[in-house]
Order: C-alpha cells, then sequence, then structure tokens
C-alpha cells in the first residue's frame, strides 16, 4: 500500500501546498526524462506476493502483527488487513536459471515463514480472495494498525460521503453496503515489475495492457467472495469498488476512477504521471522539504516524494513507478493484473508468460497496439476476469476466440521467443510455459479448481452447509499449495 506516513489532519492550505508541490514535481521530472538521467541498462524485475492468515478452522487470522514479529524477516511487510502480510522479492535479472533460483528461495522464505507463523496460530495461505471470509471480517477493524490506511480509509470517505456498495454479479448475485475500505484487503494480488528506460516505458506498458485480458484468463484464482460465486477473477470488481472515491453523481458525469484500466495507448510515461496530476484530487496532501528542481539542479537525484505519493494512491491495473536506488532514479511497469497462487511455480509460470510476451510484443516492428483498440483491450480484460479460462477473447487477425485457443495457437510461440531474448535458459523456459500450455489444455486454473472442487463436495456432502463446503475445499487448496504442484495436476 506504499510508504509510511503519520496520522494528521489536513488542511485546505495543505491541498494548495501539496497540489503546487506535485506539479513542481512534475516539471522536473519532464526534465529529467528529456535530460536521460535513469538506470537502464542493466534491466532487473521484482515480485511482491501478498497472503492471506488463516486460523485452524480455515477462518481468516487476525494475527498480522504478531506473525510479522515471529517471522522476522524484513522482506515480509504488514498490509491492508489484519489477516494480510506481503513478501517484498528482492531485484533480480531474467537471464540463465534466475527463475528456478528465485523458485528455490521463495519456497525456502514461506516455508520458514508458514512454521514461524503457525506458532502464533496462524497458517499462510496464496489465494486472490479467502473464500472462508465473511462481511463481519472485513470492518474498519479489520484494519492493520497503520496510519498511511487510517488516512487513506478517511479520506475516500470524506471524498464519497457515503458507504461504498459492493455490487457484483456472476452465477450468483452480491450486493451488500461497506462503511469503511476493509473490503479491499480481500484482495490479494502478485505484482510483476520490469524496469525499462524512458524510451522503451511506453511500448511495455501498451504490451502489459494489450494481453492483461490474457493474464486474468489464464491466471483467475478468486471465485468467491462472502460465500457467493462470482467472476472468476472477483478481486478485479472487487478491488475497483472498493476504493472508489465517486459518489454515483460523479461516476454519471465520467469522473475517472482511481482503479483504472485507462482509456487510450500512451506515447510516453509522461503521459500518465500527467494524467494522474491533472485528473485526481489528492489523497494524502503530504509535502516534504526537498526542492526538486534545486536537486536537480546540483546533479542530485530528487525523491520527488509528492509525486510518487500520489502514484501511490492511483491504482492502474498496469501502473508508472519512479523510484531512486543507491542515489540512481529509474522507471518500473508494475503489472497488478494477477491474484496470488495457487503456488509459487504457478506464480512464477504466470511471470514467463507475461515477462515473455511483453518482450516479443515491445520489439514487434508493427505494434500490436496499433492493430488493436484500447476498448477491444479493455473489453478483453473484463471478460477474462469474468469467465477466466472459458472466456472469449478478440485478437487482431483472429476475431474473437476462446482464450486457450489464442494462447495456444497464437502466444505461447510468442512467448518462447520472449523469453528467449531475455537468455533464459531453455530448459527453465519450456518447465514453465510447459505449465501454462496444460491449464490449457486440461482447462484448469485456480478459479476453476475451487468451483469444480466446491461443487463436488456440496453434492456429495450436503446437508453440509456452505461455509463448511468452502472450509473442506479452502483445507484442500492448502495441502496442495504446500507440494508446489501447478495447479493443473491437482485432482478434484
Amino acid at each position: 500500500m506504499g510508504e509510511e506516513v503519520e496520522s494528521t489532519e489536513f488542511t485546505r492550505q495543505d491541498r494548495q501546498q501539496y497540489r503546487e508541490k506535485v506539479r513542481k514535481c512534475l516539471d522536473v521530472f519532464a526534465r529529467m526524462l528529456a535530460e536521460a538521467k535513469f538506470d537502464f541498462e542493466r534491466p532487473m524485475t521484482g515480485l511482491e506476493i501478498e497472503f492471506n492468515l488463516i486460523d485452524a478452522d480455515h477462518d481468516p487470522a487476525m494475527r498480522n502483527a504478531d506473525v510479522l514479529q515471529a517471522i522476522a524477516n524484513e522482506d515480509f511487510q504488514t498490509e491492508l488487513g489484519q489477516f494480510n502480510i506481503e513478501i517484498n522479492v528482492p531485484p533480480r535479472g531474467l537471464a540463465g536459471r534466475s527463475a528456478e533460483e528465485l523458485e528455490t528461495d521463495l519456497r525456502a522464505s514461506l516455508n520458514d515463514a508458514e512454521r514461524r507463523s503457525s506458532g502464533e496460530g496462524a497458517h499462510i495461505v496464496m489465494i486472490g480472495i479467502l473464500p472462508t471470509l465473511t462481511a463481519e471480517d472485513l470492518t474498519g477493524k479489520s484494519l492493520s494498525a497503520n496510519a498511511r490506511y487510517e488516512l487513506i480509509n478517511e479520506q475516500i470517505f470524506a471524498a464519497r460521503g457515503e458507504d461504498l456498495q459492493i455490487a457484483i454479479d456472476g452465477p450468483e448475485r452480491l450486493s451488500t453496503f461497506a462503511d469503511s475500505i476493509a473490503p479491499e484487503a480481500a484482495c490479494t494480488s502478485v505484482q510483476f515489475h520490469l524496469q525499462v528506460s524512458p524510451q522503451a516505458y511506453a511500448s511495455n506498458w501498451n504490451a502489459a495492457q494489450s494481453i492483461a485480458g490474457v493474464q486474468l484468463a489464464l491466471g483467475a484464482n478468486s471465485p468467491f467472495l462472502f460465500g457467493k460465486e462470482l467472476w472468476r477473477e472477483t478481486r478485479i470488481a472487487l478491488f475497483e469498488q472498493a476504493t472508489d472515491t465517486r459518489p454515483a453523481e460523479l461516476k454519471s458525469q465520467g469522473v475517472r476512477p482511481r482503479v483504472w484500466f485507462g482509456e487510450r495507448w500512451i506515447n510516453s510515461i509522461f503521459d500518465q504521471f500527467e494524467e494522474n496530476v491533472t485528473y485526481f484530487p489528492a489523497l494524502l496532501p503530504i509535502c516534504d522539504d526537498e526542492d526538486p528542481a534545486a536537486v536537480l539542479g546540483r546533479g542530485d537525484t530528487p525523491k520527488l516524494s509528492e509525486l510518487r505519493m500520489h502514484n501511490g494512491t492511483i491504482y492502474r491495473w498496469n501502473r508508472p513507478v519512479y523510484d531512486v536506488f543507491r542515489g540512481k532514479p529509474h522507471l518500473r511497469v508494475e503489472n497488478r493484473v494477477l491474484p496470488a497462487g495457487p503456488t509459487v511455480v504457478d506464480i512464477l509460470a504466470n511471470g514467463a508468460f507475461y515477462y515473455g510476451m511483453l518482450r516479443y510484443l515491445a520489439e514487434e516492428d508493427r505494434p500490436l497496439w496499433t492493430r488493436l483498440s484500447f476498448a477491444a483491450a479493455e473489453d478483453n480484460f473484463y471478460a477474462g476476469a469474468r469467465q477466466g479460462i472459458s472466456s472469449h477473447l478478440y485478437w487482431p487477425g483472429l476475431g474473437e476466440v476462446p482464450a486457450t485457443e489464442l494462447v495456444l495457437r497464437k502466444l505461447l510461440p510468442m512467448a518462447y521467443e520472449g523469453l528467449d531474448r531475455w537468455n533464459v535458459d531453455p530448459a527453465v523456459r519450456d518447465r514453465l510455459l510447459g505449465i501454462i500450455e496444460q491449464r490449457c489444455i486440461k482447462h484448469l486454473n485456480g478459479a476453476e479448481w475451487q468451483v469444480r472442487t466446491f461443487h463436488q463436495i456440496d453434492s456429495e456432502k450436503r446437508p453440509l452447509d456452505r461455509r463448511e463446503a468452502l472450509r473442506e475445499m479452502l483445507g484442500r487448496y492448502v495441502e496442495h499449495m504446500h507440494s508446489n504442484e501447478p495447479v493443473h495436476t491437482w485432482p478434484i
């Protein structure tokens, strides 16, 4: 959820000062882009994974403060809900057997974290939405003790002036209201980062937007919320609604949401930071003492804290990132599309497909986005979220086709070639993309496994109530998750 802040009350003067400072940061950022002051010669990737905590009955465990103290590893951090934690994986390259080494390191870290958290009466689960969550688990009292979360909650509801409505249609229908942003904590995701040059940012972002619907079709893992079967990736709809600052009247006027797919292909990363400043009022108008123009003028790297803070409160599914490491600025595309899980190897297979496709599409002579309308890419995004691996997606030259057919016939060869350009070891490439291939052949990803298993339990063990059936399904899920066998191999 971003940088730490101190609890405070904001005045009208704070907001005016912040607006002026953000625009000053934007001007300095434009100068930096023009003067090519960014580190990109050795592109690095990054990974963040959010987790749920459950108790022995597979219900949410509100214990993240105790769990993090027990884990005692700076790679693990707090998240929005008291039943959430997150791991931030140190950046690394893609070449060679890096993904295999990452898999080993991640499994070791998670095994150690699970051992330590179990001593606190909690267990770690990688899943898009915890199927045993209830509305009573998601209230203001379930937010983590962090001033940033409290402030965002206050500011969103001050902007709305009314409770949030959560309304999602699927095989079943959910309609409820929330008086805090706690429902957002139900959404646990994986974030893939790719460091890029200023010149390459637009092509990589456009490529990421182009395949977002395919990512969801392949990786959906959030079919249940509050006991109801909704979208295959319900997390998309829930996250959009749980952070919406707009009352109905502003929606009707076309005011843009803070969780946003976007509305056009871009030509520069500056386009997105400028949109952020132009379209979105500040949620956290906190200024520091840095004069970014003076810092740049003396040859140092400005932090641009206000611009970064503002960017961190606008939740694009593919988000621009400006950051500074060891005194050097760099840019990243942050891919926020996918849910957590089901296993570490499934996550890395999703990453291999994503990075391979990005490399291929970003380097095409005739870019895909000159043949694919932005509206079609957005339609694909929501189709993938609603129907998952059963979705039909549009692709130039093919028309609307089943997502599995699109991946098998057209996209997997592109991903293979893209990973070759990253110099990924062929054995690692074949194993990870082979997992994607088998998901398509068997028509089985995390969401499909959850739904099929739940319905099997529900039909075999009636009159077992729905919550108990979801608990049993989650218990089986956790067992398979720890095996690290890819989800398409899990029995139903």
